[in-house]
């Protein structure tokens, strides 16, 4: 028999648990935007940026440490009660396919409860990584558009109203719907396999914990990246240059950089993804930990 869910847990655990993760992932999200979003090269010039190190380099060169953490103020204040809603939704999912309130889950069924919690994140999701991407690709300091968030979300207003700072939820969608199905899944998937016989799965080791959770985000992302790489192509856009959403981008990225151009930033991505949501992971766990101590019957 299993814990019986509780979804304002979920909730709480989920805050904290995106907290952890803005913190350990930034720098290396900021390299991944940065790599999908540079334009391509012309014949005979070299790339913008060689690749993650060379990225790295440039950006601590130009803007110094700060830089790796531009725009993290936008998911910072966002992330906490989106990872809080993505993890209420996912409680949420497990409820609503539950007979009993202890009962375990298949496999299946917590799939779709982790794509239920990809369709909760998302209208926090949008707005946040529309600002979030814009200021990650002001790289010259000297001619900036943005002063920060709140400054990019009213320029975007002003632009072209609520449709502006929502421009990229269709992608976001595609994106984090699949993703999310995998995250849940294949941590739960993990604790499992990790628990040893005759223990619960709360007795499991800090750096096992770590693990399960590094691995979901690893799958999480690569069901994600090839929608991600669009998405933040087209967030970024000019407005009114690709006017068919994301149809368009992707029909020039096959055009003129083919397919692999999909899987542009990875390297960041994966490096990024298994600190950032073994954090993230330890975060909640822990608090979930501390809140059925607090109230063991909720």
């Amino acid at each position: 028999m299993g814990k019986k869910v509780s979804p304002v847990k979920d909730f709480i655990a989920g805050g904290v648990g995106g907290v952890c993760l803005v913190f350990t992932g930034q720098p290396l999200d900021t390299i991944k935007v940065r790599l999908q979003t540079m334009p391509k090269p012309k014949p005979g010039q070299a790339p913008l940026y060689k690749g993650t190190i060379d990225c790295a380099t440039i950006t601590i060169k130009k803007e110094g440490i700060k830089g790796l953490y531009k725009g993290m103020a936008a998911p910072l204040a966002g992330v906490s009660p989106m990872f809080a809603v993505c993890f209420l939704g996912f409680g949420i999912g497990k409820k609503l396919q539950q007979k009993h309130p202890t009962d375990d889950l298949t496999y299946p069924q917590l799939f779709k409860a982790g794509m239920l919690s990809g369709v909760f994140t998302t209208a926090i999701m949008a707005p946040g990584e529309r600002i979030k991407c814009l200021l990650q690709i002001q790289a010259d300091s000297h001619r900036k558009l943005y002063d920060g968030p709140l400054d990019c979300a009213k320029k975007l207003y002003k632009e072209g109203g609520i449709r502006s700072v929502y421009r990229g939820t269709g992608a976001t969608l595609l994106r984090d719907v699949p993703a999310s199905g995998m995250y849940f899944m294949t941590y739960e998937w993990l604790q499992h396999t990790l628990t040893p016989a005759g223990h619960d799965r709360t007795d499991l080791s800090v750096g096992r914990t770590l693990f399960a959770g590094g691995m979901a985000g690893i799958f999480n992302w690569a069901v994600a990246l090839p929608q991600d790489v669009l998405k933040s192509r087209y967030q970024t856009a000019p407005h009114g240059k690709y006017p068919n959403g994301i149809r368009d981008v992707f029909k020039q990225l096959m055009k003129e950089e083919g397919f692999l151009s999909l899987y542009r930033g990875a390297a960041p991505v994966f490096l990024r993804a298994f600190p950032a949501n073994a954090a993230c992971f330890f975060g909640y766990e822990l608090t979930m930990k501390f809140l059925y101590w607090l109230s063991p019957g909720v």
